[in-house]
């Protein structure tokens, strides 16, 4: 496919000066080719440590095309690499791959150690998810955490594998809480704390989000038109002095719903009322649909409302692994000084 041969040769060549910062930083976990941005729409191909994962979202990639781009990546970084490939085309596709298309070796689906900030990650290139346990668009974020932690409590909200609450740890924060509604989620946080072992213990909660951030809000948890509730952790009013909150786009629990696109402020109020006076909130979306500009808008509109203006706002871009020809990038991040 002479298309995506250019297409990945100047992905790469626009990567060099960024690749070669990475590596100096430890970091090993990377985008190589963002095909949405860089011709070759639904096709990403990712860095994870010794893993090359490439996946399709579209269409399959021809085999012989997939060796290719493995050979020319493995040439310009110039170390072997240990090949996954996950077609996603297909309904189902987070459960049911195609091993017709390639089928990877034992060693390629073992459990490994990538890289970030200086830190250890556990990976796994094929599980129900659609990355290897850590979204690579957040690192300037993970980043900037690590940076700004030191000395604070820091709660990490939609915890996912913990590496928000890593990076709490590693830039000094006394106190890290990571929260998180999946077991399976918080199984690899600790195995992430595990991996760093001169990092002080952070602590997990498995818990929905609502009720846990209306009780540290010292908020009310009602029911939803009467219905019971099911169980949940009893937790105290308290407040951090830095929270973060990386929601999922969609998702419903009989507490209520995660809507990122219709009703962001029901996520975004308790955290606000969960961070110290003169704390900081980082908060995130996600969907490409939602425009910074107006987002940004609605995020000071609601803490002006709930009566915590914000004093200062930034925003943290994704690094230039994950370009944005029209400077949207599907990912958002605000840093909100209260």
């Amino acid at each position: 496919m002479p298309a995506l041969d250019q297409a990945l040769r100047a992905a790469l060549d626009a990567r060099e000066n960024l690749l070669s910062q990475l590596h100096a930083q430890g970091t090993d976990c990377y985008r190589l080719f963002h095909g949405t941005q860089e011709g070759a729409p639904g096709l990403t191909v990712d860095r994870y440590g010794p893993q090359l994962l490439v996946q399709s979202f579209h269409q399959p990639l021809e085999h012989d095309a997939l060796l290719q781009l493995a050979d020319q990546i493995q040439e310009r970084l110039g170390l072997p690499l240990l090949l996954v490939y996950n077609d996603r085309s297909k309904s189902h596709s987070r459960i049911d791959r195609n091993p017709e298309l390639h089928q990877a070796s034992d060693a390629a689906l073992e459990d490994m150690v990538g890289h970030e900030w200086g830190l250890n990650y556990r990976v796994r290139g094929r599980h129900a998810g659609q990355d290897p346990l850590l979204f690579l668009d957040l690192r300037n974020a993970r980043g900037w955490i690590k940076a700004n932690s030191a000395g604070k409590s820091v709660l990490n909200l939609f915890a996912y594998t913990c590496g928000v609450g890593l990076c709490a740890a590693a830039g000094g924060a006394r106190e890290v809480v990571n929260l998180d509604f999946a077991q399976g989620n918080l199984a690899v946080g600790r195995e992430n704390g595990a991996l760093n072992p001169e990092l002080p213990a952070m602590q997990f909660i498995q818990s929905d989000y609502f009720p846990a951030i209306r009780q540290l809000a010292d908020l009310p948890i009602t029911s939803r038109r009467g219905q019971k509730l099911p169980s949940y952790p009893r937790l105290q009013p308290r407040q951090f002095d830095l929270v973060f909150l990386d929601p999922p786009a969609w998702a419903k629990s009989a507490f209520g719903t995660v809507d990122l696109l219709r009703d962001y402020q029901s996520l975004l109020k308790p955290a606000l009322l969960a961070t110290a006076e003169g704390g900081t909130l980082v908060c995130c979306n996600n969907l490409a649909k939602v425009e910074m500009s107006d987002w940004r808008t609605q995020v000071l509109r609601c803490a002006e409302k709930l009566g915590r203006p914000v004093q200062d706002c930034q925003v943290i871009a994704p690094a230039s692994d994950f370009p944005s020809t029209d400077g949207n990038p599907p990912l958002k991040t605000l840093v909100l000084h209260l």
